[in-house]
C-alpha cells in the first residue's frame, strides 16, 4: 500500500489553480488566516462548483464575521459543535482540523475530554432513546 496516497484523487496544486478555484482559494486563506490551502479544499476542488457551494456554505456558518454577519455563538463554541460531529462521524480528517482549530481559540485537553465525553454520552442515550422508541416527555415551545 502506498503510504504517500492522501485522497482518492490527486490534490489539485495550489500554485497551479486560476481563476474561481484561485478567488476561492485565496479567501480561504484570507479568512482563516492560514498560509496554505489545507487538503480538503484542495481535493474539493477537483470539482469548482462543489468547492464554492461548500466554502459558501463553511464560511457563512463557521466564519459569518467574514461576511458581514453575526453568530449567536462564539467562534470556540461553533469549533466545539464540529469536533463533536466530527467525532460522531468518525471523520479523522475534521476532528484533527477542528480540534487544531478550537485549541488555538483557548480550548484545553482537559476541555477536549469533555466534549467528547458528552458527545460519546448522547450518542449512547440517543442510541437507547431511539432503540426504546421513547415519546418525548417535554417538547420546545414552538413561539
Amino acid at each position: 500500500m502506498d503510504d504517500s496516497r492522501v485522497a482518492t484523487v490527486p490534490l489539485v496544486d495550489e500554485a497551479n489553480v486560476t481563476g474561481k478555484v484561485a478567488d476561492i482559494f485565496a479567501d480561504i486563506k484570507r479568512t482563516k488566516q492560514i498560509d496554505f490551502v489545507p487538503r480538503f479544499w484542495r481535493v474539493l476542488a477537483t470539482n469548482p462548483a462543489q468547492l464554492e457551494m461548500v466554502w459558501t456554505s463553511l464560511k457563512r456558518l463557521m466564519h459569518p464575521e467574514a461576511v458581514g454577519a453575526e453568530s449567536l455563538l462564539d467562534p470556540q463554541t461553533r469549533e466545539i459543535i464540529a469536533i463533536a460531529v466530527s467525532a460522531t462521524n468518525g471523520c479523522n480528517y475534521c476532528i484533527n482540523s477542528h480540534t487544531t482549530a478550537a485549541m488555538k481559540m483557548g480550548l484545553t485537553r482537559e476541555a477536549l475530554g469533555e466534549v467528547l465525553a458528552i458527545a460519546g454520552l448522547f450518542n449512547m442515550t440517543n442510541a437507547l432513546a431511539d432503540g426504546y422508541q421513547i415519546e418525548p416527555d417535554v417538547r420546545p415551545p414552538l413561539e
